[in-house]
């Protein structure tokens, strides 16, 4: 029987909103038996909480977006898999703006500050959710779907098709015989260099730069093109890999892409409000099919 945990202490991080750039200072905290994940909007109140439950989610533009009573708390789902990955049943979150930091665009902080000696085991067993039906979300338009089973043991498949001539078709797996915080929580994410413009304009990635995102070049750009670009991040001048990538980081896999797609999977569906006993498929799958599923969950297993 697996046991309840939370964090051994206080693990405070500081940084800035991917999407907003506003830097927020933020304290996962030990919480007792049965708590769950909740956030806390400090900069509002001790009382302003929200959980980290599928019902609050209120946005899925690039990123999982958690409201309640008009309080909000973007970019969650890093954490969220975070904790999922390293078994932490139990957490409060305080935070003192709009959005989780951003860090190194991936859960590595978390798993560096946690991992080895920052995790409690609690006197109670863990409650997992066990479904007794198989359901899929799908999405006609993208192909995408969401496939989840009953299952004794939890497992992930991913796979991304972006019909990228640099990404390809990339796959990713996590079960229990895959460690988390080695192989699938050290993976940044990612965007492509073509879109960035548009982000840009369109008041997202206001807090992106050039150490917390992998950068694709699908398309052929010119030396004007990367000159501006690094201007926009304020960087020297930039290049491009090889393997069709800027050049402000090195690949930590060949399929670092899919894994932190995984990273997103695991942190959404952690909203369905505790650890999953299923077999998940996902294809092209992203925070609004994911985080779709996660609700559904919560409708199924009140039944």
């Amino acid at each position: 029987m697996v046991q309840q945990h939370t964090v051994r202490k206080d693990f405070r991080f500081e940084g800035k909103g991917l999407h907003s750039g506003k830097v927020a200072t933020m304290t996962i905290k030990p919480a007792p038996v049965d708590y769950g994940i909740r956030f806390v909007r400090t900069d509002i109140s001790s009382d302003a909480v929200v959980e980290a439950i599928a019902g609050n989610v209120s946005n899925t533009a690039r990123s999982t977006t958690i409201t309640k009573d008009g309080i909000s708390v973007i970019t969650v789902e890093h954490v969220m898999s975070a904790l999922t990955g390293m078994g932490i049943d139990n957490a409060r979150i305080e935070i003192d703006n709009v959005e989780v930091p951003i860090l190194d665009g991936s859960a590595k902080p978390y798993i560096d500050a946690i991992w080895k000696n920052g995790i409690v085991e609690q006197d109670a067993p863990r409650k997992y959710l066990e479904l007794n039906e198989t359901f899929e979300i799908k999405n006609d338009e993208t192909g995408a779907y969401l496939r989840i089973e009953p299952a004794d043991e939890p497992s992930y498949n991913l796979t991304i098709d972006f019909n990228s001539r640099i990404l390809g078709v990339q796959d990713a797996h996590w079960d229990r015989s895959v460690t988390y915080a080695e192989e699938i929580g050290i993976c940044r994410t990612f965007v492509f260099f073509h879109e960035i413009e548009f982000l840009f304009k369109n008041n997202l990635i206001k807090g992106g730069d050039v150490d917390n995102a992998i950068v694709i070049v699908e398309h052929p750009v010119t030396d004007d093109q990367l000159e501006h670009m690094s201007k926009l991040f304020n960087v020297p001048f930039l290049g491009i890999s090889d393997e069709g990538y800027l050049n402000n980081l090195q690949l930590r896999f060949p399929n670092e892409c899919a894994r932190h797609k995984l990273l997103d999977l695991i942190g959404d569906l952690r909203l369905a409000g505790g650890f999953l006993k299923a077999r998940i498929t996902a294809y092209k799958s992203g925070h609004s099919i994911n985080t779709r599923a996660a609700r559904e969950l919560g409708t199924l297993l009140k039944k």
